[in-house]
């Protein structure tokens, strides 16, 4: 056994090609073979015990073998996924402790090269930067290839290296269905599938998933289209699982987090967790509270009366229990909505009055300082801060739209976070009618018609007009949202090529377009399901594999359609919200059952009209409903159809925000649903 290891080493010492030392030895070869083409990494881990417990194993190789087995069953079984993450920040790799003459060698590159491809996905200040980000690809990229050199039969490494692995989901073709159901089918079904996954593999006992409390926070973000667009018992059970337990970690005892960071930073825990809940439930009088405390805190210590006479927050950096004083801090921002946002969806979802005042007048403070020319900002436009306590336009530093407030270079420079703002101000509208909230959305978007078509952006001066105007894209998710609820097509121009193929929909009835987008939004889980689930070591970055072989810096060229995961237009087509669910939640419907074997497409949605197809691809028929958000009060006739032929109706009457109603959807026909007022 001794002379047999023995030649082993000598024939990696000697790199011999892999057909070369497969002949010189077996079964201990095997057992490296085996579990370097493993996919699994519990394969692999299971493989390497087995390795160790062979007999008279020489004290250097049970010591390597320990050392692989140690490490490999950290990236399984450990608690933090991205253990490994301050050493390859500062070396571009992990130190695994095995030297490259062992034969256990080569099983180390494939974790090298995840772990600094996934760094590369994490921080922005690679992979912002285009040289940067090609440096980081090729030494992951090298990684792999000596992945695939060693155990060519891997697909892991086969797949970072651009080779596409077959979803394992079929989908039984549906004769009767229509091809906007059978794409978007495919994306809710394979977001489940994902989150699916997360549940029964990474949720810890804790609630946690395994990133940390301030990523894996975010994950409810891409979750929206099956979490607030359907309700499936799993799905909902798993969030409320996280949101309590993240609300009852000890920094967050106080209802917001204890650590004194940013306010992009501090209102991520609380937001949220709160945030989904306030879709899920409500009514709850719990998440209720907890809403409404941010609202205390708001109220009677993070903001007070700007020298101006309007309620401003005192300062970028604040906590449960104080804010910070440092004058180059005391900036509120565009950001500070984030702070506010589950406090904005309970006002939203409840109507409450008290809440509805407070907020309505920190908007009025934007409202004004829109409209103001000063400190170099233009008219019309929402500055980057407002300087406490003076309200005076930026912060500390000359330029208004670089309040310089914050240690991350670029996170508080306009436009940062303004199209968070603008929702806000669209949300207060919505619910307050006072036209004066709907100001500075008109100001920009006039400002950006008067600029479009023309190239001078990127010569402008900063912080001026033109320059603004450039940079106005955010624009386009408020827009879509305005021109649903006030039906004003002054800035349709700004939405041509926007973000929402279903406005377009809504308002030319042309669904070329739509079904082309679900199509590719379809393609983005036609393959690599590994890299959405095992291979995920960031929870904020769970769906953002894509990204790596798109554009002009690439880890490889990809020999499978790229194509994003587009959760906003999955959300967008089941609820007829034309933007996202982020800051201004404009679902006019929340379909009550999971999120398989159909696909709801809404047409068309107003105040006083509800339109949406259906399609069930069950073959037997589907008790369900839908609740309803945006319908004013009233009586409404509501009747369920197929063809020509009604299958149902019914009378509803709607007087408070969220309404429902219950049917029976057929199996395998195209049902149109319609409310309208009686």
């Amino acid at each position: 056994m001794k002379k047999i290891l023995c030649v082993l080493i000598a024939a990696f010492l000697v790199h011999a090609p892999d057909a070369a030392w497969s002949r010189a030895l077996s079964p201990e070869n095997e057992l490296i073979q085996r579990a370097g083409n493993a996919d699994s990494d519990a394969e692999r881990l299971a493989l390497l015990k087995q390795f160790r417990a062979l007999p008279e194993l020489p004290p250097a190789l049970a010591s390597d073998a320990d050392k692989l087995i140690a490490f490999i069953d950290k990236w399984v079984e450990g608690k933090n996924l991205h253990f490994y993450s301050r050493e390859v920040s500062k070396k571009q790799d992990v130190d695994l402790g095995l030297a490259e003459s062992s034969p256990l060698y080569p099983l180390t590159y494939l974790y090298r090269g995840r772990a600094v491809l996934t760094l590369v996905l994490q921080n922005g200040n690679i992979w912002s930067y285009p040289d940067r980000r090609r440096e980081w690809f090729e030494t992951a990229r090298g990684f792999f290839e000596k992945t695939h050199q060693a155990f060519p039969e891997n697909r892991i490494a086969r797949m970072y290296l651009g080779e596409g692995i077959p979803w394992t989901r079929d989908w039984e073709p549906v004769a009767e269905a229509p091809e906007w159901a059978v794409h978007q089918r495919r994306g809710l079904e394979g977001l489940a599938d994902i989150i699916q996954w997360w549940l029964d593999n990474r949720q810890q006992a804790s609630g946690a998933f395994g990133g940390d409390w301030g990523d894996d926070c975010e994950m409810w973000r891409w979750w929206a289209p099956v979490l607030v667009g359907f309700d499936d018992p799993t799905i909902r059970r798993g969030q409320t699982r996280f949101s309590e337990a993240l609300m009852s970690q000890p920094h967050m005892a106080g209802g917001y987090m204890s650590g004194m960071t940013d306010v992009e930073h501090s209102a991520e825990d609380s937001t949220d967790a709160i945030l989904p809940m306030m879709h899920l439930k409500p009514d709850n009088p719990v998440w209720q509270r907890r809403a409404m405390r941010l609202a205390q805190l708001m109220e009677t210590l993070w903001t007070g009366r700007n020298q101006r006479g309007f309620l401003q927050f005192k300062s970028t950096y604040f906590n449960i229990d104080r804010v910070h004083e440092d004058p180059q801090k005391a900036c509120d921002t565009p950001y500070h909505v984030r702070a506010a946002l589950p406090a904005f969806l309970y006002w939203l979802r409840t109507g409450d009055e008290q809440v509805g005042r407070l907020l309505s007048d920190w908007m009025c403070t934007w409202v004004d300082a829109a409209a103001r020319s000063e400190n170099g900002k233009p008219a019309g436009i929402l500055p980057a801060a407002l300087h406490w306590p003076e309200g005076t336009i930026g912060g500390l530093s000359p330029d208004w739209w670089d309040p310089q407030n914050h240690g991350e270079p670029t996170l508080y420079q306009w436009p940062s976070a303004v199209g968070g703002l603008t929702d806000a101000l669209l949300l207060t509208y919505h619910l307050t009618r006072d036209e004066k909230y709907l100001a500075p959305i008109r100001s920009m978007a006039r400002i950006a018609l008067q600029h479009s078509g023309k190239s001078a952006g990127g010569k402008a001066v900063p912080g001026s007009e033109a320059w603004c105007a450039a940079r106005m894209g955010f624009l386009r998710g408020t827009l879509a949202k305005y021109r649903v609820l006030t039906g004003d097509d002054a800035f349709d121009r700004l939405l041509s090529g926007g973000p929402s193929p279903v406005l377009n929909m809504q308002r030319t009835g042309d669904r070329g377009p739509l079904v082309a987008a679900l199509g590719d939004a379809a393609l983005a889980f036609s393959c690599n399901f590994a890299r959405y689930t095992d291979e995920v070591r960031y929870t904020d970055r769970v769906l953002r594999f894509p990204a790596v072989f798109q554009g002009d810096v690439r880890l490889a060229e990809p020999k499978f359609p790229v194509r994003s995961p587009d959760c906003e237009l999955l959300y967008s087509t089941a609820t007829g919200d034309p933007g996202g669910s982020g800051s201004f939640p404009l679902n006019a419907v929340r379909w009550l059952t999971p999120p398989r074997e159909i696909a709801a497409l809404v047409t068309n949605t107003g105040p006083q009209r509800l339109e949406a197809e259906l399609f069930h691809f069950g073959q037997k028929p589907r008790a369900m409903g839908a609740e309803l958000y945006l319908l004013q009060a009233g009586q409404y006739r509501w009747t369920l159809a197929a063809g020509a032929q009604t299958l149902q109706e019914g009378a509803v009457t709607v007087s408070r925000p969220r309404t429902q109603i219950e049917f029976e959807l057929p199996a395998r026909q195209v049902c149109r649903l319609t409310l309208l007022t009686k």
